[in-house]
């Protein structure tokens, strides 16, 4: 990817990475975002909204709207809604809500991560567009099932838990996550967890690139079925490109 308003994220790999959404990319191309550090750094990269702590009504995290002790720029506390469905709602209509730039700065400095005030903004673009991408990959795996309005019950940040599928490209290929997430989805009653790993790709232009592998995890026969069928489609494609579907 060498044209310089590429987005940040790798949409190359079919079925592994997030969609764009809506009109664009988030991020501002004409930043230099060197706070990359601060979402994949060494020091405990993980997603800084702690996401094990939920408010039950809203399901998210309870964080604080006012400023943090020594922060110069004041941010806005308007907070985005997605388009992820709320399991606790009888309808679709009522969404997650993403976390403002004022509460993702407050959870940065709560964690000690480091963050300059400027480029708050981007990274919670960063944040929700890869929830949003994360988001339509599940609904790719749920599209295989009868269900026509699954739902988010709720998501656990495990960053420092390996999944079976990133101990097998750690060991192949010497890479790692620099996060995990499980989410928990309401099939029309029935609760399917899936397990997102985030990578960090190799900057383009200075830019971020994360990699998202979304699948369901293998809790019942039915989600090994759709793993095994996934692999089966995938070979295909890889080997057997003209084979008709």
């Amino acid at each position: 990817m060498s044209d310089k308003n590429t987005c940040p994220v790798d949409h190359s790999a079919s079925g592994s990475q997030p969609a764009p959404h809506g009109s664009g990319c988030p991020v501002d191309h004409t930043k230099k975002p060197s706070f990359l550090q601060s979402l994949t750094g060494a020091n405990e990269a993980k997603c800084p909204v702690d996401t094990n702590s939920v408010n039950p009504l809203n399901m998210m995290p309870d964080l604080a709207q006012t400023m943090h002790e020594g922060q110069q720029t004041a941010l806005s506390t308007e907070r985005e809604s997605s388009t992820i469905p709320r399991a606790d709602q009888p309808s679709d209509t009522h969404k997650w809500e993403y976390p403002s730039p004022q509460q993702f700065y407050n959870a940065l400095a709560r964690k000690n991560m480091p963050a300059p005030e400027e480029y708050v903004d981007v990274m919670v673009d960063i944040h929700n567009f890869l929830n949003e991408g994360a988001w339509n990959e599940v609904l790719k795996w749920e599209s295989r099932h009868e269900c026509k309005m699954p739902r988010l019950i709720r998501l656990q940040g495990r960053p420092r838990d390996l999944s079976p599928l990133a101990r097998i490209y750690d060991w192949r290929f010497g890479v790692r996550p620099f996060d995990r997430h499980d989410w928990f989805v309401d099939r029309c009653g029935k609760q399917v967890r899936y397990v997102i790993d985030y990578y960090e790709g190799e900057p383009t232009n200075d830019m971020p690139v994360f990699n998202l592998v979304v699948r369901p995890a293998i809790d019942d026969f039915s989600s090994l079925t759709d793993r095994a069928k996934q692999m089966w489609q995938d070979a295909k494609q890889k080997y057997f490109p003209d084979a008709k579907k």
